[in-house]
């Protein structure tokens, strides 16, 4: 951590004292308590690390300090601070409620509804409301206010926006102006430090030619996020991108089973999946990276004094409603995986993502997610791939291709490393 955090700090939830947990993608400090229930909403909703238990990059932490002394909880609460709230009987949360039904709801209502947020007048056209913000979203990320960019985020303004007329994203006006912390509240909602602007420049050559050479560097660093954090979780180590190493490969401590005949058919049917099926196989093995290591974590921090309910429990990853049933149902039995058949999967990706980065033609096959979670999971255990169905639903399909939005797309590539200088 930057700094200890200061006494006077209160849960942006229940107002609870000594906050340990933050939530880095709506710049709030929160309690145990209120955070086992920001967990099981998952990240697509709020994204927590832990304030001292959790490593962090130094500018990510000063954002959402930044944020959160700057009263960002004031846009999730915005109508609650309306006297007529009071006279209505909506109230936030406090200490003493409990944390079902109570403080629950509360958090549900205010991430998962945004019950409480700003409503902007009704329009025909909500494309053109968010091609409106975007383009505030644009012009505000060159100061230093950051709350207001959260807002703007907060309404439904782009990340990725490409300003038709200026010819570049908000990312590439951050970076150009030196603005750190607001390239990493970009990054939280998805902005690709490999987008290229009109002339063909990314965000990183901009930060290289303005002199930034912080930002520069946190900007490959967000560009390979997902890899690293996967290796990272394998063996502890990140590369060091400084030095042109972009990839650590971690191996097996028994490289035997490695070499089964089953690992290799795993490895060879990830290899053929599309790009559109391998990134979000990668993402969702990233998802399940983060709730092992802050189960964790969670388990570490809690005073086990008293007894650690079910409740506080998040056993697989949540729903997420932007996906098919059928991969929420593979991420979710992610969750099965014992530690070999995960780190035997996390390697492959780690290998197949270096391969694809760097440009190495795929085969096409038709293999789908599912045969290969069912082939790894298996390979212990020697039974055969023709059984009649498969353990696991497949994680992705064909079909959502078209489901996802180009800031989506973008959000992929970022996380895979791509286009990278």
């Amino acid at each position: 951590m930057s700094k200890r955090l200061r006494s006077s700090e209160v849960c942006a939830d229940c107002s609870g004292p000594d906050p340990s947990w933050a939530s880095v993608n709506r710049g709030t400090f929160i309690c145990d308590e209120c955070c086992s229930v920001h967990r099981s909403l998952g990240r697509h909703i709020s994204q927590v690390r832990h304030l001292k238990h959790t490593p962090w990059p130094p500018t990510l932490l000063q954002m959402v300090e930044t944020l959160y002394n700057n009263g960002a909880n004031s846009i999730w609460e915005h109508s609650l601070l309306d006297p007529a709230s009071l006279i209505s009987g909506r109230r936030k949360a406090n200490p003493q409620d409990k944390v079902h039904p109570n403080k629950a709801e509360f958090i549900r209502a205010k991430y998962q509804m945004l019950a409480f947020v700003h409503r902007l007048p009704c329009r025909d056209d909500d494309s053109v409301t968010a091609k409106d913000l975007s383009k505030q979203l644009h012009s505000s990320v060159r100061t230093g206010n950051l709350e207001t960019c959260l807002r703007l985020l907060s309404l439904g303004a782009q990340a990725n926006f490409f300003h038709p007329e200026k010819g570049n994203t908000p990312l590439h006006v951050a970076s150009k102006a030196g603005q750190i912390l607001q390239a990493e509240l970009l990054a939280v909602y998805g902005a690709d430090p490999g987008t290229q602007d009109a002339s063909g420049k990314t965000p990183v050559d901009y930060a290289r030619q303005g002199g930034h050479h912080e930002l520069a560097e946190r900007l490959v660093e967000i560009q390979y996020e997902l890899t690293d954090r996967l290796a990272f979780y394998l063996c502890g180590r990140k590369p060091d991108h400084k030095n042109g190493q972009h990839f650590i490969i971690p191996q097996m401590a028994d490289s035997s089973l490695d070499l089964s005949e089953l690992a290799k058919a795993a490895k060879k049917k990830l290899q053929s999946l599309s790009n559109h099926l391998f990134e979000e196989l990668a993402m969702d093995v990233y998802d399940e990276v983060d709730r092992r290591e802050t189960d964790a974590v969670w388990l570490a921090t809690q005073n086990h004094s008293t007894l650690v309910t079910e409740t506080t429990v998040v056993p697989f990853l949540p729903v997420n409603p932007e996906y098919s049933s059928t991969r929420n149902q593979g991420r979710q039995k992610l969750a099965r995986f014992n530690a070999h058949e995960f780190a035997t999967l996390v390697i492959d990706i780690l290998s197949d993502a270096k391969r694809r980065q760097q440009g190495s033609p795929l085969s096409s096959s038709k293999d789908s997610v599912e045969l290969i979670l069912k082939t790894i999971s298996n390979q212990h255990s020697g039974e055969s791939q023709d059984n009649d169905q498969p353990d696991y639903d497949s994680v992705a399909s064909d079909e959502d291709t078209d489901l996802d939005a180009t800031a989506s797309k973008a959000h992929r590539q970022k996380l895979l490393g791509k286009d990278a200088n």
